[in-house]
C-alpha cells in the first residue's frame, strides 16, 4: 500500500466529510455525517459498498455480505419480515434446527419440495408424486374426499385391519375374494 491522503471538510450546511484515498489501490473511503444520516463509502476500481444510518433505518448496499460471530447471532424483529435470495438459498446447521411458527407455516416450491428426516421418520414430498412415511402413525385425512389410485394397491396390517363407513359400503372387482379363518357376513 502506498501512502493515502486524507481530507476532512467541515461545513454549517453539509456536515463533516472524512475522506482517505488510495491512489495506488484506487480506493476511496469517506464518512459523510450531516446531521440526520452517517454514510460510509469504500468505493473501488471493482465495486462499491455503502453503510447509511439515520435515526430509524441502517442501510448496507454491497457485493459482498458477511457476519460471523464466535458464539451467537440473534435477528428479532416485531413487523413482517423478508429474507430472500435471487439465486440458491441455503440454510445449514451442524446441529438440531427447529423452524416454528404461531400461527401457519407455507412451505412452496415451484418444481418439487423435498423434505426428509432419519430412515425410520421419513417424510417427501414432490409435485409429480409423494411418499409418507412414519416410524409410529401416519393419518390421511381429507375433510370432503381421499382417494388412492394406482394399478396395484395393497393395504396389510400385521394385527387387525378394519374398514367402516357410516353410509354405503363397497367392495368391488372382477373378482372378490374373502378369507379368512372366520369369515362373518351379515
Amino acid at each position: 500500500m502506498g501512502k493515502v491522503v486524507c481530507t476532512i471538510e467541515m461545513d454549517k450546511a453539509a456536515g463533516v466529510t472524512v475522506t482517505v484515498a488510495n491512489a495506488d489501490d484506487s480506493i476511496t473511503q469517506t464518512i459523510k455525517m450531516n446531521g440526520t444520516s452517517i454514510v460510509i463509502t469504500v468505493a473501488g476500481s471493482d465495486a462499491t459498498s455503502t453503510i447509511t444510518q439515520d435515526q430509524s433505518k441502517i442501510a448496507i448496499a454491497c457485493k459482498q455480505f458477511e457476519v460471523t460471530a464466535e458464539e451467537t447471532i440473534t435477528l428479532t424483529s416485531t413487523k413482517a419480515s423478508t429474507y430472500k435470495s435471487d439465486d440458491a438459498l441455503t440454510v445449514q446447521s451442524a446441529k438440531d434446527m427447529t423452524l416454528k411458527s404461531d400461527a401457519k407455516v407455507a412451505i412452496t416450491g415451484a418444481t418439487e419440495v423435498g423434505v426428509t428426516g432419519a430412515s425410520s421418520n421419513t417424510l417427501k414430498l414432490a409435485s409429480a408424486g409423494a411418499t409418507l412415511s412414519a416410524g409410529a402413525k401416519l393419518t390421511l385425512e381429507g375433510t370432503s374426499e381421499a382417494a388412492m389410485s394406482a394399478p396395484t394397491v395393497s393395504i396389510k396390517a400385521d394385527a387387525s385391519l378394519s374398514a367402516e363407513s357410516s353410509g354405503v359400503a363397497t367392495f368391488k372387482g372382477s373378482v372378490a375374494n374373502v378369507q379368512g379363518s372366520l369369515v362373518n357376513l351379515g
